[in-house]
């Protein structure tokens, strides 16, 4: 696995890789800074340039440089730890620092069962060659501007003279990050993970990531819950319900795909969406007027289409909602052994007895969390 790290100015990139490195055993590669422009290619130590950075003067520019020498966090004392300062340390051995991502890359390639993180994707073009590889997983951190701003401070702090002001520091992210020439902002959009890092120590922060399992290989080659939820939802995308969209897929023994079905009117019948259903467009509530309801389930969608004879004992449906209590029913009848689903419904507790009267076993699937994930909310993951 290759995990790489980019980010804003302060937002904690090498204080993620070095947790990687502590509590996970992956280790730290970097690549040879470049002659110009950036001192680093972590995006860490400076940043593009931009002709309102060029204007600043000589000592507010060397004490945004020299801040950008230590972590990105400070302990409660506000001091820096000795593992902190040595975050943006390069290695004292020349094996974990190469001349070229592709360099980078072919080391990773001979050992990809091992763990490695590297903070120094410089641009889109060093994204692409890493992201060939199906052992790479991009992550971004971020925090708000004005947090990021006093983490600068404390490490820009020089005795006799004044912080870093507020604007100083705005012009000088808005050039790290949107540039037209080398600003990040591209590569944090298309990172898998995003994390939104608000901590204000290493402790808390590190708790806090303790909780995500950011290593889980589902992030990089789906698991088989994983994949088949994916295709669930997937086929919840072709809905043509008003109220909401429903997917589901029909696995065999061999994890072969027998069926997927979606929720809608049937065949022959004017969408849903496009006024078909009349229950559906007046707008009743969960739970009311079903009797009238032309709409079929998504599961009696996937059922009709393998029919009888193609479910054989061991059957898995995989659906991204949890089935109502008519589809439970139909369910048990044609002898599926295992119901897994994303997202609960109304009728959780109804079909779950009549799951487990039946001997049907029902569970629900919580892949690992992509996208953005604000770290001081992680109980909502």
């Amino acid at each position: 696995m290759l995990i790489g790290i980019c980010g804003g100015i302060c937002s904690g990139k090498k204080t993620v890789a070095q947790y990687l490195v502590e509590h996970h055993g992956f280790k730290h590669l970097y690549l040879e800074p470049p002659k110009e422009n950036r001192t680093s290619p972590s995006g860490d130590e400076q940043t593009p340039s931009s002709e309102s950075a060029s204007s600043q003067s000589s000592s507010s520019a060397a004490a945004f440089s020299g801040a950008l020498n230590f972590s990105a966090l400070t302990t409660k004392n506000g001091r820096h730890s000795a593992s902190d300062t040595s975050l943006t340390l390069r290695p004292q051995t020349e094996q974990h620092t190469f001349a070229s991502p592709e360099a980078l890359l072919d080391f990773v390639t001979l050992r990809w069962r091992g763990r490695f993180v590297t903070t120094d994707i410089p641009t889109e073009a060093v994204l692409d060659v890493f992201v060939r590889r199906p052992f790479f997983l991009l992550l971004s951190i971020d925090a708000p501007l004005t947090v990021r701003w006093r983490r600068f401070q404390q490490r820009a702090k020089v005795p006799g003279e004044s912080d870093i002001a507020l604007d100083d520091f705005v012009s000088r992210s808005d050039a790290h990050l949107y540039d037209p020439h080398g600003g990040f902002q591209p590569l944090i959009s298309r990172a898998t993970v995003r994390l939104l890092n608000t901590s204000s120590s290493l402790a808390h922060l590190y708790a806090t990531l303790g909780k995500l399992d950011i290593p889980n290989p589902d992030r990089l080659r789906p698991g088989w819950d994983t994949y088949f939820m994916a295709l669930a939802s997937l086929a919840a995308q072709r809905s043509n319900c008003m109220k909401r969209r429903v997917g589901c897929v029909l696995v065999g023994r061999e994890r072969r795909v027998i069926s997927t079905g979606y929720n809608g009117t049937p065949r022959g019948i004017r969408n849903c969406a496009d006024g078909g259903c009349p229950r559906c467009n007046e707008g009743n509530s969960s739970g009311v007027g079903l009797a009238t309801c032309l709409c079929i389930h998504a599961e009696e969608n996937a059922l009709l289409e393998a029919g009888r004879e193609r479910i054989r004992d061991g059957s898995v449906l995989y659906c991204d909602t949890c089935p109502c209590l008519t589809c439970s029913i139909k369910i048990c009848q044609v002898g599926i052994g295992e119901v897994v689903y994303a997202h609960g419904y109304s009728m959780d507790k109804e079909a779950a007895a009549v799951f487990s009267q039946a001997g049907v076993k029902l569970r629900q699937f919580i892949p690992p969390p992509n996208g953005l994930i604000h770290l001081e909310k992680m109980e909502l993951y």
